[in-house]
């Protein structure tokens, strides 16, 4: 068993990284991958350079690790920004870091890709060395492996990686047949709710939904203009650039959900991306050039539900954070990473603090429970 390292998924080649791509997360599809990787989004210059690690048998790619040399922490959505100022504070570089993690995507997913057949626990074991070379030869001060499913934790821990929890708001399907069902699921304060808020809607927009061969190559403009719009206002820079939403509007019609406003003249005013494979979807940005009431509520919870719900998706991860979710039937979910620190004073200081902000993150959760949206 060999382990290389490849810095763009066109070297492994888009065969070979298809037997790799996990079946319900679009987001380490090679279009995704490649995507990021030729609109120049990942690279030099971007604080993302991609190293990713593949695992070689027989002459056949059995396994994969997506990883990053970091130096910043900006589009992870687990936040160490205090980890590197208390490192700073005491003359010891954080930067670089290794992560494994799909770059500005906080959903949930498997860091290690296995081929049909492979045996698991030795790839893992032989991409986890490589990382761990990697990040000597970096000098890198640690690694981070963010959201990551709970049955896949072992691995990590097993290697001395300190856990953290996070938070999130989740919607699953409970065998709805309809929306109608799902709001009939929900309380008669939620449901009411939500129905107020779809009355409120102005009458002169015209939503539509938009995915496969109805997605065209202006929508791609129309979405990063929207999305523009929106780190305009909040953050000031996109990680993406137009040619990622060309690119993913092209070679992923099958896999995006586009949700589309126009006003009553058909000019677009807002929209969202959302990305979906299997039994799972994941609603990604948003944006708006035009503020119009509930409208963000529609086109980013009620449209891809209703799209869910026909689809006969299980769940729908609509992004970080968002307490404003769980009246909406979004309920809380613990989200983890894994987090090796070579420096061993960091190293006992950071699993003392994730201790305890499970515990604090545990109470978060138990009172969310009290406003349980559905019905007993």
């Amino acid at each position: 068993m060999r382990v290389g390292l490849v810095d763009a998924v066109e070297q492994v080649g888009e065969a070979a990284w298809r037997a790799l791509e996990p079946p319900d997360f679009p987001f380490f599809d090679y279009e995704f991958l490649d995507a990021l990787e030729k609109s120049g989004s990942v690279g030099p210059g971007t604080g993302w350079l991609p190293v990713h690690l593949v695992c070689e048998s027989g002459g056949r790619l059995v396994g994969a690790m997506p990883l990053y040399l970091k130096t910043d922490s900006y589009g992870e959505y687990v936040f160490d920004w205090e980890w590197a100022h208390a490192y700073h504070e005491h003359g010891v570089h954080y930067y670089p870091k290794l992560v494994a993690a799909v770059p500005f995507t906080p959903a949930t997913g498997p860091k290690v890709l296995l081929g049909p057949g492979a045996d698991r626990g030795s790839v893992t074991r032989a991409l986890l060395d490589a990382a761990r070379e990697v990040g000597e030869e970096n000098r890198a001060s640690s690694t981070h492996a963010l959201f990551v499913p709970e049955r896949d934790l072992e691995e990590f821990e097993e290697r001395g990686f300190a856990v953290r929890h996070s938070l999130q708001f989740h919607w699953h399907n409970r065998g709805h047949g309809s929306f109608d069902d799902y709001l009939g699921a929900l309380t008669s304060k939620r449901r009411r709710q939500i129905s107020r808020e779809r009355r409120q809607l102005d009458e002169d927009l015209t939503i539509e939904g938009l995915t496969g061969e109805a997605l065209r190559p202006e929508h791609a403009d129309v979405m990063y203009r929207f999305y523009t719009s929106t780190s305009d206002r909040k953050w000031g820079s996109p990680y993406l650039n137009r040619e990622f939403f060309r690119e993913v509007f092209r070679t992923m019609k099958d896999r995006l959900l586009f949700v589309l406003a126009r006003d009553e003249s058909g000019r677009p005013i807002a929209g969202t991306i959302n990305f979906y494979k299997g039994a799972s979807l994941f609603g990604r940005h948003w944006g708006a050039v035009e503020d119009r009431r509930n409208l963000h509520f529609e086109l980013c919870y009620y449209q891809t539900i209703e799209f869910a719900i026909g689809r006969g998706i299980k769940l729908f991860e609509a992004g970080a954070q968002g307490e404003h979710k769980l009246a909406r039937g979004f309920l809380p979910t613990l989200t983890r990473s894994a987090h090796d620190l070579r420096h061993p004073a960091f190293r006992r200081a950071i699993g003392n603090f994730v201790e305890e902000e499970k515990e604090y993150l545990d109470r978060a959760v138990e009172e969310y429970s009290r406003h349980d949206p559905y019905k007993e």
